[in-house]
């Protein structure tokens, strides 16, 4: 085989340095059973670790040396159909199955004529049209099917025998032979096949929309960026874009990178990160996320993170890595498979052989008919027994979850991880930037003079309340400033002494003043050493977080808390507000982790927050959720799901998804063992039970469990 892109990946083997983790894009894998048997194949190789993803068409393989990596090269490109391709193309839908579409439109016309010769007189009657009949059929047979007995031949010589290429091998040639020699309906055998290669299409076909719709979806990654350098525009790729960078997007264009508006106002479609209809109005100062797209005016912004940390760039990474962890589901089918054909395959043979031994044992007759009657039976259960359904659907539910949950600005890092979310009963929250805003504000304030005289002086502070005042206007100028730790700051005004920070700082200077109970932080206020007024700083609330919590306990969440290290008094009021369950104030890490401890009692845990402090909570919950946007890359690294926009109200939404996906995969695992049992049974109890109900029902029960898979991208 003369693979290009082999010879590239070969070449690429021979360096001393092999590269772990490589992506390698393949074609021509045609179930998700086949990727499994791939995968296996792969693993039995010393030195190399592989983890095959049917549904993005790509193999994760880690070598220990270049002559493993070759090996492994050498068994991707011999397993059936399977190449190494440089980009999956995109080609039209006949385009991508111009040969299967001539093989089976052939097979159908020529097996159409053969059965109208089948089914007429003249055919009882003239050795030459009976000829010519089973001619058609055998034509239309190797039209049809001549990949699967291709694909039997290699995989038995490899010794990979329980297939569902050599399930329907058997069962379409025993079928075959059984209509020559004893069973009326030789047409039957056919008929398996060509049913069965047109399930396979219209299950490629099934899968190949989920995948695109994924794709397409994910198609966050802006082409190029516009630099502004020196008075000129040039454009370079994303990821030559550093923080720091001026770039103009235009009307249409998508923001490159995560960056700041310095010059202009527009609105941004911003449906493909949040799921939000609603274009979202931004200006000077406002920060963009990368893929977003400018749908009004051309304006010009500061690159703030590069492309590798932006949110389009870590959508694309979390969704093509999100088959790494799979959910016990997934496992159960993936062993399931492995052991349920050999077994089926095994009570065949005995149904075939045991049982009409028996009945001719008992009658002490022997007779030919009795023997191809459960032979015939028994070819309904090696068709029945095909596992694609499960195999196929388990995995693209899951998929389509994730995909659909990344519409949203949900980014999921495994099946698992949805598990996860869909089976939680407790909820517990980080307070200072996951449940308020991170930010200190201005929340009131006594009279005009003293916000201004309070503004001028905390433009000298380093303190985080003194960002409250960065936006107040302010006419007063303040000079000579000296800031007192624990206390505020001391500067002079107009001549006289000001003075701004809490009651200690007023009190030790003389101030006679009356100090106010408040659950926010005050600043107070004193000119040439009367006093002026406060103002009440505080970190408010994030809109949405009171709608998620109850979100949440709709959707099933028993018990929601708080875990803060903030005081008592102030955390029980922002729980209250609201609506949290419980609240564990004044904790240390250490202790965060033990009351989350305690808390997984209750049941499985969401845990959400943005800190460094929260990575060893969300290390020991069981769904860890964190900020994509302000949250530290140790909180990210350790969840479990990043929410893009740091907007928490997307959390009840995300575990809707997840519960609808769990709920379909244990839907599609029960149907299609219920269908497969039911036909099974029907075939032992009814005499003449046909073949190609068979076919039907599997072919019918593998597209069902398919569509409705697919149906999950379409929650809202």
């Amino acid at each position: 085989m003369n693979n290009p892109a082999l010879n590239d990946c070969a070449a690429e083997g021979n360096s001393a340095a092999v590269q772990n983790g490589e992506k390698i894009k393949i074609s021509g894998l045609c179930c998700a059973n086949c990727a499994r048997e791939l995968e296996e194949e792969l693993n039995k190789i010393e030195g190399v670790e592989a983890s095959v993803d049917f549904m993005n068409m790509r193999i994760t393989l880690s070598a220990s040396s270049p002559e493993s990596r070759e090996k492994a090269l050498y068994a991707v490109t011999h397993f059936e159909d399977v190449k190494i391709v440089d980009e999956t193309p995109r080609k039209s839908l006949f385009s991508r199955h111009k040969k299967d579409f001539i093989c089976l439109i052939a097979a159908i016309v020529l097996f159409i004529i053969a059965l109208a010769l089948d089914l007429s007189d003249v055919s009882f009657h003239s050795l030459a049209v009976r000829i010519t009949m089973y001619c058609l059929y055998g034509l239309a047979y190797l039209a049809a099917g001549h990949t699967v007995l291709i694909n039997t031949a290699k995989n038995i010589s490899k010794g990979r025998i329980f297939d569902e290429n050599f399930l329907m091998t058997i069962a379409s040639l025993g079928a075959i032979f059984l209509g020559i020699f004893a069973v009326d309906g030789f047409f039957e055998g056919v008929a398996v096949m060509l049913l069965y290669q047109l399930g396979e299409l219209l299950q490629d076909i099934a899968v190949g929309s989920s995948r695109k719709s994924i794709t397409d979806l994910m198609d966050l990654k802006s082409e190029f960026a516009t630099l502004v350098s020196d008075g000129e525009q040039r454009r370079i790729p994303p990821e030559e874009l550093k923080v720091g960078d001026r770039i103009i997007i235009k009307a249409g264009e998508k923001a490159p990178a995560d960056c700041k508006i310095v010059k202009g106002a527009t609105s941004f479609d911003v449906k493909s990160l949040n799921g939000e209809p609603l274009p979202r109005d931004v200006q000077e100062g406002d920060e963009v996320l990368s893929g977003s797209i400018n749908i009004s005016k051309i304006t010009e912004a500061e690159v703030v993170r590069e492309y590798k940390n932006s949110a389009a760039a870590k959508i694309l990474e979390l969704v093509e890595n999100s088959s790494a962890k799979k959910s016990r589901p997934e496992k159960f089918i993936t062993k399931f498979a492995k052991y349920y054909t050999p077994a089926v395959c095994l009570a065949a043979i005995l149904v075939a052989v045991a049982v009409p031994t028996v009945i001719c044992a008992v009658t002490s007759e022997f007779y030919f008919t009795t023997y191809a009657i459960w032979i015939y039976k028994a070819l309904t259960f090696l068709v029945i027994s095909c596992p694609c359904a499960l195999v196929i659907s388990v995995p693209l539910s899951y998929f389509c979850g994730m995909g659909r949950c990344a519409k949203s600005g949900i980014l999921v890092k495994g099946s698992t991880c949805l598990d996860s979310l869909a089976l939680a009963k407790v909820a517990a929250f980080d307070k200072t930037g996951t449940v308020t805003e991170g930010a200190f504000k201005v929340r009131s304030f006594s009279d005009e003079r003293a916000l201004g005289l309070a503004a001028a002086a905390e433009k000298f502070s380093s303190h985080p309340i003194a960002a409250a005042f960065s936006g107040v206007q302010t006419g007063f100028t303040a000079e000579n400033a000296e800031e007192i730790a624990g206390r505020g700051v001391k500067c002079t005004c107009g001549g006289k002494e000001l003075l701004c920070g809490n009651a200690t700082l007023l009190r030790e200077n003389g101030v006679q003043f009356t100090p106010r109970e408040s659950l926010s932080t005050i600043i107070y206020v004193a000119l040439g050493g009367e006093y002026i007024g406060y103002a009440e700083v505080d970190d408010a609330v994030k809109a949405g977080v009171k709608d998620a919590v109850s979100g949440l306990k709709k959707g099933g969440i028993e018990y929601t808390a708080m875990l803060t290290g903030d005081s008592a008094a102030r955390a029980e009021a922002v729980a209250g507000e609201v609506g949290l369950d419980g609240c564990y104030a004044s904790l240390l890490p250490e202790q965060k982790l033990e009351v989350a401890q305690k808390l997984k009692e209750r049941g499985k845990l969401i845990y959400v927050g943005d800190g460094i402090n929260d990575a060893p909570v969300m290390t020991a919950a069981d769904c860890s959720v964190s900020m994509g946007k302000v949250g530290s890359d140790a909180a990210i690294e350790a969840s479990d799901i990043v929410l893009v926009s740091d907007n928490v109200a997307l959390l009840p939404k995300g575990r809707k998804i997840a519960r609808s996906v769990r709920k379909t995969v244990i839907w599609n695992i029960a149907g299609s063992l219920a269908v497969k049992l039911a036909v099974m049974a029907c075939s032992m109890a009814i005499p003449h039970f046909p073949l190609i109900i068979s076919v039907i029902a599997d072919v019918g029960v593998m597209l069902a469990a398919v569509l409705n898979s697919m149906r999950i991208a379409l929650i809202k």
